[in-house]
């Protein structure tokens, strides 16, 4: 299932629905369910009776970041061995958790905005999880049962920001910089998430390309690890880390600029597209 937020012509009030690729038809969940959120609370990953849906025709409506309101966007760093070399830092001894923040989240489309007070923004390209059932202190073994399903989040940084601190989070939670999308894959329809080819490309060039086997520290290290020191909850998101390519580590380095379109590509979730604004 493909879990969506959208909205229809005249509101911009975000609704719950499912996008039927195959016939291009979205299923309104709105009479049920208040939002994403509550789908995925309630672990609905299928809806057994469509006709008794309101639905629209996916050109009739606007697609949403799948999940605004998160109770927190976990984020991994250096979690690809070829990015940890071209950043010039050690390979980590566990995962290197820092937060993005919900205020950064914009969805399919929308223009990620570059901040007067950054000169150095930057694009990573990343798998994200969503958490479904929660839990404390959940052994690697039982990590698909608490995994709702996948997204694609492309972890926009301000590296100047960045660098200026030890701490990483505020460089990586200006205004739009979590796209997110376009949809919540389910996690039934992902046979193996750590055999996902995955790059991104700005205008057409190509400058990541991996696939997520090369992840250092998967899904079930990433869920024992988190939840050893802090609950998971229903919703909470975890991006797995971005491949080498980064404009930080490109010679010369790369900043994204007005005027550009990036689009981040995962295979079985589909293309994140978003154009490029300065502020």
């Amino acid at each position: 299932m493909q879990l969506i937020s959208f909205s229809v012509a005249g509101s911009n009030v975000p609704r719950p629905g499912v996008l039927l690729q195959q016939n291009g038809t979205v299923i309104d969940l709105a009479a049920t369910y208040d939002d994403t959120l509550a789908v995925i609370a309630a672990g609905i990953s299928a809806i057994d009776n469509l006709d008794a849906h309101p639905s629209h025709k996916l050109d009739e409506i606007r697609l949403l970041a799948p999940l605004s309101n998160p109770p927190r966007i976990f984020a991994i760093g250096l979690n690809y061995r070829d990015h940890a070399a071209e950043t010039k830092m050690a390979l980590p001894s566990a995962p290197v958790v820092f937060f993005k923040l919900p205020t950064a989240i914009i969805g399919e489309q929308d223009a990620i905005v570059l901040p007067k007070n950054s000169r150095e923004p930057d694009y990573e390209a990343e798998l994200a999880f969503v958490i479904g059932k929660g839990g404390y202190r959940i052994p690697a073994a039982a990590w698909h049962e608490h995994v709702y399903g996948y997204t694609i989040i492309n972890d926009v940084s301000a590296r100047d920001v960045q660098r200026a601190t030890s701490q990483w989070s505020l460089a990586k939670s200006f205004p739009t910089y979590c796209p997110m999308g376009p949809a919540i894959v389910t996690n039934d329809e992902i046979a193996d998430p750590h055999q996902l080819a995955i790059s991104l490309n700005i205008n057409g060039e190509t400058l990541q390309n991996s696939n997520t086997r090369e992840l250092i520290f998967k899904i079930p290290d990433l869920i024992e690890y988190i939840s050893s020191i802090t609950p998971l909850l229903p919703g909470d998101i975890v991006s797995t880390g971005t491949p080498s390519g980064v404009g930080m580590g490109r010679t010369p380095q790369r900043w994204l600029q007005p005027g550009e379109t990036v689009t981040v590509t995962i295979e079985g979730l589909g293309s994140l597209t978003n154009p490029v604004v300065a502020e």
